[in-house]
């Protein structure tokens, strides 16, 4: 531990002007950042006496070394110098938001020839435009479901595009008019460019001026009697108001502004953003920190404002900007705003009407964020978003893998061999379309081959719902649900309709995941490898988690991956390959279960369950039934003629040739009442 006056500045050696100063420790790693008005006058509180001190400023003054710092001309610049040296050396005593990368937007790819509207993650690219943040993948996907009938944009990779163009078939979505196909030259890339602009003033807010011009459209077509093309132009603007119900007017006056709060406690700080453009809430996010500093609700608020717009500029910085605190230095946070945006930006808080109440809402936000960070680590986002990036880091992924399916085997020596598929998005797991196989390739006991198995049924079916339906994809690959493959098991049950589910999203097994796990070590990975090769598909990454020392076994490693018992990447692998047992373990101890207490009367046709329950109560035992007359069998009530002498050839064709016999024991094993053995 330091003393703070053996590194202490001398009188007068401190400029009374603007600036930021740096903290540095022994080893001459930056440990603290801050910025000044009067850099004298700040620098002078830290070394006063520490009994004085908040307890983190005096942990970090005792850990220091020396200090520095930087003379700038005005506060703006101080602010600007402050976000860089952040940025740049991460020092251990700021306030860190953690980012927030995992948050899909919906992206427009201007920056090509043909735009392209996908969801995307990551770092923001150029060239590329942005909206949102949104909460889930589908959301995106549902709205761009609706809008693709009036803007039909192209959605479709690069591959299935070249590849259209190289057929000159267009993928289905050509054919039924939610893209243009400019694939096959359908329209020029004028006209295409031309629909993905519209798209983008749509989504930016200026959605009336298209409803009206299509209301107008669709009275004209009807006054010339085209009512075919007056009844498609109306179902037009009923999607467009659809897709615009999906984000609810909070602000009557068509507002553009961020809306930002803030949750505290002595420890954390959890910070929420609402994206209001044109009136409509059009994206949320939030953030969590550890309050390792000795900072208040302003300078919470003010390094969320570095965090949030510290590398954006243009319409992506809002006219306005609400906060619960203003900064300390509001002027010079505003006037690094504007510089931003390039033009004026408001910064203030909201005293009265709709903006106040929405205020409330976000604070609202913020509260449970900060309660879910403390209480649920499974279920907290950033958290997760930690875990999805040290997955991708620790398996040399180009992104996140945002949709996981983990696959595993199940069996009780050979018999009821099951397996199971889990799907987990976002680091959550989606239980609606989790999957279940029976093996039916082999008899018997061999987990490598019942793994090539599931994984060939699994990606074929992916291949032919790709080709029956075209593909409408994210980058990195779309988290949506899958059609579900008739005749396989379901959690629910309904979930092997094959017509489109009530609420839009996309049917099953339509789309890959970016992560495929298996429950096991090189076999059984080598196997789901080999199952993807035979298919052709070599964009999904593959690895396994083997139990015993959990290791991470990639495709043709001989080494496994080894991720620290502290990883936030392995505890979720964890989940993912626990769930999956528990899931094939369920099915396969129902099925066994089912086996077990099969009986003779089962093959009766036209025998339900209330008439097996009178034979059996009436004689007591299928072996007393088994022993009795049709004419005694016709005695119990609603069973025939007919009905008896059924029952009666099934119990026959049913009888054990010899009795059965505990080869431990030497008991004879007697038939219980359900027809089983025990």
């Amino acid at each position: 531990m330091a003393d703070p006056s053996s590194y202490r500045p001398k009188p007068g050696q401190i400029p009374d002007s603007p600036g930021v100063y740096k903290f540095r420790d022994e080893h001459r790693r930056v440990i603290y950042v801050g910025k000044a008005k009067s850099l004298r006058q700040r620098l002078a509180n830290y070394f006063q006496d520490l009994s004085g001190l908040h307890p983190r400023t005096r942990t970090m003054v005792t850990t220091a070394a020396s200090v520095e710092w930087t003379v700038v001309s005005t506060e703006v610049e101080a602010l600007q110098l402050e976000y860089s040296w952040i940025k740049e050396f991460d020092p251990r005593f700021n306030v860190k938001y953690r980012d927030d990368k995992s948050y899909p937007y919906l992206a427009v790819t201007l920056n090509e020839e043909f735009p392209r509207v996908q969801v995307m993650r990551g770092a923001k690219k150029k060239g590329v435009r942005y909206f949102g943040p949104y909460g889930h993948a589908w959301a995106i996907r549902e709205t761009v479901d609706l809008m693709l009938r009036v803007f039909p944009v192209r959605t479709c990779s690069a591959g299935v595009f070249k590849n259209a163009a190289r057929t000159g078939r267009p993928c289905l979505l050509g054919y039924i008019g939610k893209c243009s196909a400019p694939c096959v030259g359908r329209v020029t890339p004028e006209e295409h460019r031309e629909l993905a602009d519209d798209f983008c003033d749509f989504m930016a807010g200026r959605t009336g001026t298209y409803i009206r011009r299509l209301e107008k459209d669709m009275m004209a077509a009807a006054e010339e009697m085209e009512y075919e093309r007056a009844a498609r132009l109306r179902d037009d603007v009923e999607a467009l108001k659809r897709a615009m119900e999906k984000s609810a007017v909070v602000l009557a006056d068509a507002t553009d502004a961020d809306l930002i709060a803030v949750a505290e406690d002595e420890l954390e700080a959890a910070v929420q953003i609402f994206h209001v453009r044109g009136g409509r809430v059009r994206g949320q996010r939030g953030w969590v920190t550890d309050k390792v500093e000795n900072v208040d609700t302003s300078g919470l608020v003010e390094h969320a404002l570095q965090q949030l717009y510290g590398e954006e500029s243009g319409d992506a910085v809002p006219k306005e900007v609400l906060v619960p605190a203003l900064p300390e230095d509001p002027a010079a946070v505003s006037q690094w705003l504007a510089d931003r945006r390039g033009s004026q930006v408001s910064l203030r808080i909201p005293q009265r009407g709709d903006k106040k109440d929405l205020m409330v809402t976000v604070q609202r936000n913020a509260q449970q964020a900060l309660g879910l960070h403390k209480t649920k680590r499974a279920s907290d986002l950033t958290t997760r978003s930690r875990a999805l990036e040290e997955i991708a880091g620790a398996l040399d992924l180009d992104t996140a893998p945002l949709r996981i399916e983990c696959f595993d085997i199940s069996h009780l020596q050979g018999d009821d061999v099951v397996a199971s598929m889990v799907v987990f998005e976002d680091g959550l797991a989606r239980k609606g379309e989790y999957r279940r196989f029976q093996i039916k390739g082999f008899e018997g006991q061999d987990d490598v081959r019942s793994m090539h198995e599931v994984i060939s049924r699994r990606f074929r079916r992916y291949l032919q719902e790709k080709e029956r339906t075209g593909e409408w994809e994210e980058t990195p690959a779309p988290t949506g649900p899958v059609p579900a493959v008739p005749g396989e098991g379901h959690e629910d049950p309904r979930a092997a309709d094959e017509s489109r589910e009530d609420d839009g999203r996309p049917k099953r097994f339509a789309y890959p995941p970016q992560l495929l796990v298996v429950d096991g070590g090189q076999p059984q990975v080598a196997a789901a490898k080999r199952a993807l090769d035979e298919l052709g598909i070599d964009d999904i990454a593959v690895c396994g988690l083997a139990k015993r020392l959990e290791e991470v076994w990639l495709p043709d490693d001989d080494d496994p991956v080894v991720l620290p018992r502290s990883s936030e990447g392995l505890y979720l692998l964890q989940r993912v390959r626990d769930e999956a047992h528990r899931f094939a373990i369920t099915y396969q101890r129902a099925k066994r279960a089912k086996r077990i207490r099969a009986s003779p009367l089962d093959a009766v046709p036209g025998l339900g369950d209330t008439r097996k329950q009178a034979l059996i109560k009436h004689f007591g035992s299928v072996k007393k039934l088994r022993q009795a007359t049709i004419e005694e069998i016709c005695e119990v009530p609603g069973i025939g003629r007919r009905t008896a002498e059924s029952v009666a050839v099934a119990l026959a064709a049913a009888a054990p040739a010899a009795p059965a016999v505990n080869t431990a024991t030497g008991e004879i094993m007697e038939e219980d009442d359900g027809g089983s053995t025990t």
